[in-house]
């Protein structure tokens, strides 16, 4: 057994891994980039490395620094969680090169199944059905060939890793060639491999996966499947096992597929099989089409750890080491359901715009790990911040995942519920979304498809939203806590963990007055209770009542926690964009919605623009965001380069 291991990789996988290191007595090294390190991962480990450079490039994709660490610090083993490096051949062969062990497939598996061209031929190879699609030759001429051939609705697909990364649909083939260039980039900035391929794009399936294990002596098993149909942009946020729509006929029939496919490619170590599975036809059958294989550990893996006890972590470093599976198939035992949320630093309400900055409070793990609310449940909490840590702009918007195992589905759902939507501050997540998601009915009874959430947005968006009289009557406790007695109104920004806004209260009296959100209208009202010294204060508007502490002003009072639904904390101003000087020389500026890095610049000094027109490409969290004209007019000025590190405000083109 290996006795010191690198974990090339950051956040919550990187925590987890160090994690069950420690627990079989390894010593482990991670690799921290500029932005990573005072990271909770270099705190969760015994030694670290620092990488000098603060992209992804620069640091985690450099596979001859990640060497250079391992050898440096006396490792025998890299392990490279998932991304990043952890589906390139050719760095398992440089690892293999300078004596390490690639905790992992090996390269002629990574071959066969990394890339996912490879891997669809092996699927046909075996009978195992595909969606239809190309992956040939990926030149761009060759590329728009063949998708005439295909037809729209298409998906352009990254060859090369996974996540959602790469990704584009496309319903017009004149938004082909963008499209090809688009996730091109992105591939090659997340997985340093701009492959694509092309598929069918496939609306109404559920996204169904199957976790697989085999060692080097020729053991081969199955761990159950994960259901994990509730994402958006191609990227999942809700995975539970056992999925909701599979019986036991179903299971057979994607298991047996996915050992097929391993058996296939001779597979070593933990990997993943995935498959859209469509609505049942008329014999009652649901068809299925082989995706992908995921020859890593996979994001979810904690929900199949939950419902079967073992540890896949481990059982990869054992597998790594050369020795066999300690189980066979009819061996692995399966109890309960788990369901695991994916908790990101986004917007869901602004097109899950992603989000940086410092974490100020984090009630994430104030579950027990273990057990529950009985001995046949559990909570878990994988994380990869802490209350204080900052969030970096550079690499993905995962923040954690929160896991919970039940005897049954319908108590998974009920513990999943109880996490309240805002339970972190200090930055938007999507913690807010996932309240609702696993609070509707639709995913209560398994209809939750891979287009649903996008579908079911706007509903959930109205469902979680505070109404304008809990916003106001925050701000008029505010305003009586600080005894406002000035002659215009008081003004304050409130947050409700999904959106921010400003109120206002202008006291007629030091007991009446009128209250408004933004520019609204206002709304009279007046205060009564037991005094400026009493606990509580009741706040009249209009033919409803409602009582407050009288001093209510934080997220505790007395060190009592708020109700969810009263839980509106004021905030400082947002900041104002960084357009004054555009103003006043009589232009429209265009500014930088979030932090980021400039993509591509798709216009230049003197172009004419139309409204909707793409201005410039901004890469925030290895995510690509389209920045467009909001009005028709002429580019007065290019205030950014490609590469060019951004600002929130930042001016990007000005427009006359």
């Amino acid at each position: 057994m290996f006795t010191s291991v690198l974990v090339a990789n950051r956040g919550e996988i990187a925590v987890r891994i160090c994690r069950t290191l420690r627990e079989m007595g390894i010593h482990s090294v991670v690799v921290a980039s500029i932005p990573d390190r005072a990271s909770l991962a270099v705190r969760s480990a015994d030694s670290w490395v620092l990488l000098e450079g603060y992209s992804a490039a620069e640091s985690y994709l450099d596979a001859e620094a990640v060497i250079a660490a391992a050898k440096a610090q006396g490792c025998e083993a890299i392990h490279p969680g998932y991304g990043f490096l952890s589906e390139r051949a050719d760095f398992a062969e440089r690892c293999a090169a300078e004596g390490l062990t690639f905790i992992g497939p090996p390269p002629p598996v990574l071959r066969a199944l990394g890339d996912k061209s490879a891997a669809r031929q092996l699927a046909v190879a075996n009978g195992v059905p595909v969606v239809p699609g190309y992956d040939g030759p990926d030149g761009d001429a060759t590329l728009l060939v063949e998708a005439v051939a295909i037809g729209v609705p298409i998906m352009v697909k990254a060859r090369g890793g996974g996540g959602g990364r790469g990704m584009r649909e496309v319903h017009d083939l004149a938004e082909l060639p963008e499209a090809i260039e688009s996730a091109r980039r992105e591939a090659l900035s997340a997985f340093g491999d701009g492959g694509l391929l092309l598929e069918k794009l496939v609306t109404a399936a559920h996204h169904v996966e199957v976790q697989v294990l085999a060692d080097a002596h020729g053991n081969v098993v199955h761990l159950g499947e994960r259901d994990c149909s509730v994402q958006r942009r191609r990227q999942k946020l809700i995975e539970e096992t056992p999925s909701p729509i599979v019986d036991d006929a179903l299971r057979a029939r994607l298991t047996g597929a996915a050992l097929t496919i391993v058996r296939a490619a001779n597979y070593v170590n933990a990997g993943t099989v995935e498959f859209l599975v469509g609505e049942p036809d008329d014999a009652g059958e649901r068809p299925f089409y082989f995706l992908e294989v995921n020859p890593r550990l996979q994001v979810e893996h904690p929900v199949t750890e939950m419902v079967t006890g073992l540890d896949l972590v481990e059982l990869q470093v054992r597998v790594a080491a050369g020795e066999p599976l300690p189980f066979r198939q009819a061996e692995v035992q399966f109890s309960g359901h788990a369901i695991e949320l994916r908790v990101n630093a986004e917007d869901p309400w602004d097109g899950f715009r992603p989000a940086s900055g410092r974490i100020e409070t984090s009630r994430l793990d104030a579950h027990p790990y273990w057990p529950g609310d009985d001995e046949r449940s559990a909570w878990r909490a994988d994380l990869g911040y802490e209350e204080g840590d900052t969030v970096p702009s550079q690499y993905d918007s995962l923040l954690g995942k929160l896991i919970c195992h039940a005897p049954g589905r319908d108590e998974a759902l009920t513990m999943a519920a109880s996490w309240e939507r805002n339970d972190l501050r200090g930055l938007r997540t999507n913690l807010s979304l996932l309240h609702a998601v696993v609070r509707s009915k639709d995913f209560a009874n398994g209809r939750s498809d891979i287009m649903w959430l996008e579908r079911q947005l706007g509903e959930f968006k109205d469902a979680v939203a505070t109404s304008d009289r809990q916003w106001l009557r925050r701000a008029i406790t505010a305003a009586q806590r600080c005894s406002w007695i000035g002659a215009g109104p008081f003004t304050v920004w409130l947050d409700d963990g999904a959106v921010t806004r400003e109120a206002n209260v202008l006291m007629a009296t030091r007991w009446s007055g009128r209250a408004w959100l933004g520019g609204g209208d206002g709304h009279p009202f007046r205060v009564t209770g037991d005094g400026a010294h009493g606990r509580s204060m009741r706040i009249e508007m209009g033919p409803e009542a409602f009582i407050v502490p009288r001093h209510w002003l934080g997220d505790h009072w007395l060190g009592l926690p708020l109700r969810v639904e009263d839980d509106i904390r004021v905030v400082q101003p947002p900041p104002l964009p960084r357009r004054v000087l555009a103003a006043v020389a009589g232009v429209l500026a265009v500014v930088a919605p979030l932090p980021g890095t400039v993509a591509a610049l798709s216009v230049a000094e003197g172009d004419i623009v139309a409204p909707g027109q793409l201005l410039c490409l901004l890469e925030a969290m290895k995510m690509e965001h389209r920045i467009t004209a909001a009005v028709a007019g002429t580019v007065k000025r290019v205030a950014v380069a490609v590469r060019d590190v951004v600002r929130e405000g930042d001016i990007l083109v000005e427009l006359g």
